[in-house]
């Protein structure tokens, strides 16, 4: 079965400067060999190869130089480990004006089904950071009074998790008049005292 090419790579190639085409041309043949489920799209403007869903890895070709690397995280880690350099542009090869500056074939071949078995280990490309859990204002002195005067309320206040709570909290405190935070304050106890929580009105849309 041919490789899953795509004809915007054609023409990114062929309008690419006359160094950098044979080591666009170079580079899209070692990707495809390295799996027959290797497709390509151009994502950012830039050639891009991908493995079902994921990206495998991407290039580019500039005024002066060319560029070729990995999507994965780990893959890149691996690389400035091995090469023992970040490189100077995209990725860890460097600005590349003839495929000379490439590594061998066969490391190129080897990095690829690494990428490729990675991708397959189902391992999360760029991880996201924890974001950290939002923190639930106080609870004002007039609400607090409030909810001590009624019981259903304060009872639901108390069963309602951290995130419930601060949806009427930021509510109340977003109030710019205090005939509109009285009126919100007012609004939240009797809701309360219903077993209502904050959007309600939209849970059921």
């Amino acid at each position: 079965m041919p490789p899953a090419t795509d004809s915007r790579l054609d023409a990114y190639i062929a309008k690419s400067a006359d160094f950098a085409q044979p080591i666009l041309r170079h580079l899209r043949k070692l990707v495809h060999a390295a799996s027959p489920d290797i497709a390509e799209t151009l994502k950012w403007g830039m050639p891009t190869f991908m493995l079902g869903q994921s990206i495998l890895c991407q290039m580019a070709a500039f005024k002066a130089h060319a560029v070729f690397g990995f999507w994965h995280i780990e893959m890149e880690q691996l690389l400035i480990k091995e090469l023992g350099k970040t490189g100077e542009a995209m990725g860890v090869f460097g600005r590349l004006t003839t495929p000379a500056d490439l590594p061998s074939d066969r490391d190129l071949r080897r990095y690829l089904k690494q990428a490729v078995a990675l991708v397959h280990s189902g391992k999360p490309a760029r991880p996201r950071a924890a974001m950290p859990p939002k923190s639930v204002p106080r609870v004002p002195a007039d609400l607090a009074a409030a909810l001590r005067k009624n019981a259903k309320a304060n009872a639901t206040w108390k069963a309602f998790a951290p995130g419930q709570r601060r949806d009427y909290l930021v509510w109340i405190a977003e109030a710019k008049q205090e005939t509109t935070r009285a009126r919100r304050l007012a609004t939240t106890v009797e809701w309360l005292s219903e077993g209502k929580r904050r959007n309600w009105k939209y849970e059921n849309c």
